[in-house]
């Protein structure tokens, strides 16, 4: 843990919920409120274990069924009740916001993540992160979610810098995200949150906090 990779990133892409936004127990919270409403209790265990890190629609089809009728209805709830419960941007922390503007005056940035672009974008507007973070790869720009590549891979093509898989460095607080980001062929730190660092252990590393201290190791 805590070694770094030894390669200076020439580009870098940032999960959105859990390690951009400190969202991850409000997003179990609705979960668990919505899969009630639809008779699939779920508990916060279950959440963090089988469905952390995956998109919208596969989290939805996992708990409630693969043919279930409103997938699409309980995700415009899901995306609504947490616009709610994030509005004012205090989930992104002021070390988040010192560490993601170091790392735009570096190398370019993106955001990748399975949440909607419409939950995304008005977080990182309130955190006054838009301006650096324009690169947005969400849920609807993909056919498949984490833990597939797909973002990823996407991301590397709008970075648009002539980059190799293994020039970029990828932020992660999940196993589907650090999974998707190790088969997009992409080096990945992984951000302790709410799993244990063996859950992680496919990251290129661990770190306990994403600030601005890591990013002037990572890039001076």
């Amino acid at each position: 843990m805590d070694s770094l990779p030894a390669m200076r990133p020439q580009a870098m892409c940032f999960d959105f919920n859990g390690t951009l936004s400190d969202d991850e127990t409000i997003m179990c919270e609705i979960f668990i409120e919505l899969f009630a409403e639809h008779g699939k209790p779920l508990s916060a265990q279950e959440y963090f274990d089988e469905l952390a890190g995956y998109s919208d629609p596969e989290i939805v089809r996992m708990w409630l069924g693969r043919n279930h009728p409103d997938v699409d209805e309980v995700i415009q709830e899901r995306i609504t009740r947490y616009r709610a419960a994030v509005a004012d941007g205090s989930t992104v922390s002021e070390s988040v916001r010192q560490a993601v503007r170091h790392a735009a005056d570096h190398v370019p940035v993106a955001v990748v993540s399975g949440a909607a672009r419409s939950e995304i974008e008005p977080v990182l507007a309130a955190a006054g992160l838009s301006d650096v973070l324009g690169i947005i790869v969400a849920a609807e720009d993909v056919e498949n979610g984490k833990p597939e590549p797909d973002g990823y891979l996407r991301a590397l093509a709008l970075l648009d810098g002539g980059f190799a898989p293994a020039d970029v460095l990828v932020f992660e607080d999940t196993e589907a995200g650090v999974a998707s980001a190790k088969t997009a062929g992409m080096r990945c730190i992984a951000v302790l949150g709410t799993l244990a660092p063996e859950r992680l252990a496919r990251a290129d590393d661990i770190v306990e906090r994403l600030d601005l201290e890591l990013m002037r190791r990572l890039l001076g």
